[in-house]
């Protein structure tokens, strides 16, 4: 990153190199963030599934109430609008709390209404009632009890139609939802997006300089003098390194006016030690 005139500017190859040096991060990130989000849907989600019955309507000429008008079967506009008229007539308190009281349940309407939908399939005369359940087969009985009591009560309120049974639900042999793959890979994708966040804020506070290459690039009219290798945190194999003598005791390298102590006990590559040696040699 460098900073130039009061602007910032980003080195993508610097960004992509401390995502590579972060790498670790991402990966337990985005591991962490998909373990997560399948231990969330597997014990804290609970399952719904659903089970749908199919009705045909039979297009003919219909009053309701002072209205009337005739359906072909071709008008697949006026075959939709009948969809949503029966879809209401579904929702009503009419029909649902006579579906509470045959099935024994304890729903409120509320509740069941939240639960009960209605939709054409293929914009055709034929449309499909779905219940969603956390139990399968109370879907499928609820299912089943909308079909018997929707078409009673639409031949009462709307003249001159029939509503029939093409198909009875069953019970649904696999769940609706959660979906775990999606889960976790949101999970995933979200732990990725966290630690691709920490890596571009660290890389953006880091002031440090890390090589000479960010001095040339950022000040090219100011020529490098010199550079001072790491002697204590350079590998062995690297510009700069020391190795210190093998043998544990210290060793001394005798000049003419004095002696030099090198202590291979020391943590850092090499400590030397002055000592004069010219008393000594004018006593002796």
């Amino acid at each position: 990153m460098n900073d130039n005139n009061g602007e910032t500017v980003i080195d993508l190859f610097e960004l992509l190199s401390a995502f590579v040096k972060k790498i670790w991060v991402v990966v337990i990130l985005t591991v962490v963030g998909a373990s997560i989000a399948l231990a969330y849907t597997l014990f804290l989600v609970t399952p719904l599934y659903k089970s749908s019955a199919l009705l045909y309507v039979n297009n003919s000429d219909i009053s309701l109430g002072n209205t009337s008008f005739s359906l072909t079967t071709g008008d697949l506009s006026a075959s939709k609008s009948l969809v949503d008229t029966y879809s209401v007539i579904l929702k009503s308190r009419t029909v649902i709390n006579k579906v509470i009281e045959l099935s024994g349940t304890n729903y409120t309407y509320d509740q069941m209404k939240n639960m009960v939908e209605a939709s054409s399939v293929n914009n055709t005369q034929i449309f499909s009632i779905t219940v969603t359940s956390s139990d399968p087969k109370e879907a499928e009985m609820l299912a089943n009890l909308y079909a018997t009591v929707l078409p009673e009560t639409i031949t009462e309120i709307v003249n001159g139609n029939s509503v029939k049974i093409v198909d009875y639900a069953v019970v649904a042999a696999k769940r609706s939802s959660p979906s775990y793959t999606k889960n976790t890979a949101i999970g995933a994708l979200f732990g990725f997006v966290v630690a691709a966040a920490i890596v571009v804020i660290s890389f953006l506070r880091d002031d440090i300089i890390h090589s000479e290459d960010y001095l040339t690039k950022t000040y090219p009219n100011i020529p490098l003098l010199t550079v001072v290798p790491d002697l204590i945190n350079t590998r062995s194999n690297g510009y700069g390194y020391y190795r210190a003598p093998i043998n544990k005791s210290s060793s001394t390298i005798r000049t003419a006016s004095s002696s030099f102590t090198i202590d291979s006990d020391q943590k850092s590559p090499f400590v030397v030690e002055a000592k004069d040696t010219t008393d000594g040699d004018n006593n002796g």
